[in-house]
């Protein structure tokens, strides 16, 4: 099973309060997808990730997709094959960009 590696030349930032403002927009029943929580640099390219792309990123090194789906499983409500869809389409994202690979 492969694992996922983060490229150690990526920096990477939480943005400070971007998280509570994303949590306090799910209260309210609004869409928090479009709130930026993290930002991922290299090569030239920036990224801003959501907090569901926020917190694949920060437990993905090391782990299987069937690892990290099924801890993410553990702190969202939705349904398994829309997240594993999410994941995997983030994934491909981040490996195309360079930001992870698998080993």
């Amino acid at each position: 099973m492969q694992k996922i590696q983060r490229n150690p030349d990526v920096l990477w930032r939480e943005e400070e309060g971007a998280r509570e403002e994303a949590l306090a927009g799910l209260d309210r029943g609004e869409d928090a997808a479009e709130v930026g929580t993290a930002l991922l640099f290299a090569n030239g390219q920036m990224l801003v990730l959501n907090m569901l792309g926020a917190d694949i990123w920060q437990s993905c090194e090391g782990k299987s997709v069937d690892e990290l789906v099924a801890g993410l499983l553990e702190e969202y409500e939705v349904d398994e094959a829309v997240l594993r869809a999410d994941v995997t389409a983030f994934l491909a994202e981040l490996a195309g960009k360079g930001f992870i690979r698998y080993a």
